[in-house]
């Protein structure tokens, strides 16, 4: 479920867990169990109904199952914390299971989780996470702040990434097809002009230039939501007319985005409100 996200974040808090229990299972197997040869608890005083129907007949320390929950909820946790958040009771539990069905002795799940994370740990040792590396080196750009959004013209591609029907402006009740992130969007940047085209009728590089034009005479800055084709569209009246472009990561892929730290509709709102912006290099390609 966290790989499945469209957020990098996520993905890479995924692959994380996924190694650090990788990593703890091998030690619990290799190592652990083979080198105490801890016999289960006998189970006379579990009753029944809390016993499991098939017991393991492996040895009892340390706890493989407490050792791959702690070590997949730290993982998670190091590279994402809302997501360790999530998933710390579902460890928890885990944990709290083998000792309540009797399978296993409270110091076998201790040690497990012991192991777990610190397999976490050591994961992170190898391969830091991008909290711990340096920040790329982005020379910062003049761009004005804009509260609310006021003076912002984002122009949306209606036909990028994931699509939602919602009422298009300036239309009562009409039905269109609304990029997804684009009401987050609206929530966040209340008082942006926002301009939602479809490829397919609409004139996108026409849209932009009007935009970049009016802008240019009243100040503000430009904006685009759409993939990275849309984005180099916007890119061109952004640098014919001088104007800080806005990019919001409403894209399939959104390899420029990410690439600047954008991962969420929310890191760009806050960068439009605060005025912080980045230089990049532009390229042509004939």
């Amino acid at each position: 479920g966290v790989a499945a996200t469209r957020r990098p974040s996520s993905r890479r808090a995924a692959l994380r867990g996924a190694a650090s229990l990788a990593v703890a299972s091998a030690t619990v197997n290799t190592l652990g169990k083979r080198a105490v040869r801890r016999a289960r608890p006998i189970l006379d005083n579990v009753p029944v109904v809390r016993q499991l129907h098939t017991q393991p007949i492996t040895t009892s320390f340390p706890s493989g199952h407490a050792a791959s929950a702690a070590a997949f909820a730290t993982g998670l946790a190091l590279e994402s914390p809302r997501w360790g958040v999530a998933v710390a009771p579902l460890a928890a539990a885990v944990a709290f299971s083998r000792v309540y069905t009797g399978v296993h002795y409270p110091s076998d799940v201790l040690a497990g989780a012991a192991i777990g994370v610190g397999a976490a740990f050591t994961v992170r040792g190898l391969a830091p996470t991008r909290s711990q590396l340096p920040a790329p080196a982005r020379p910062l750009a003049d761009a004005p702040a804009l509260r609310g959004g006021k003076g912002l013209v984002l122009v949306a591609n209606a036909s990028s990434g994931q699509r939602t029907a919602g009422p298009a402006d300036g239309e009562e009740g009409a039905p269109v097809e609304e990029p997804a992130g684009l009401s987050a969007v609206r929530a966040l940047l209340p008082d942006a002009e926002i301009l939602l085209c479809d490829p397919r009728s609409d004139d996108v590089a026409a849209a932009f230039e009007d935009a970049a034009s009016r802008i240019a005479a009243t100040g503000g800055a430009l904006g685009v939501l759409g993939g990275d084709g849309t984005i180099n569209c916007a890119a061109r009246a952004a640098v014919r007319h001088g104007l800080p472009l806005a990019v919001m990561p409403g894209g399939t892929r959104n390899h420029f985005a990410y690439d600047l730290g954008i991962e969420t509709f929310e890191d760009a709102c806050r960068a439009v409100r605060a005025g912080d912006a980045v230089a990049v290099d532009l390229a042509r390609f004939t």
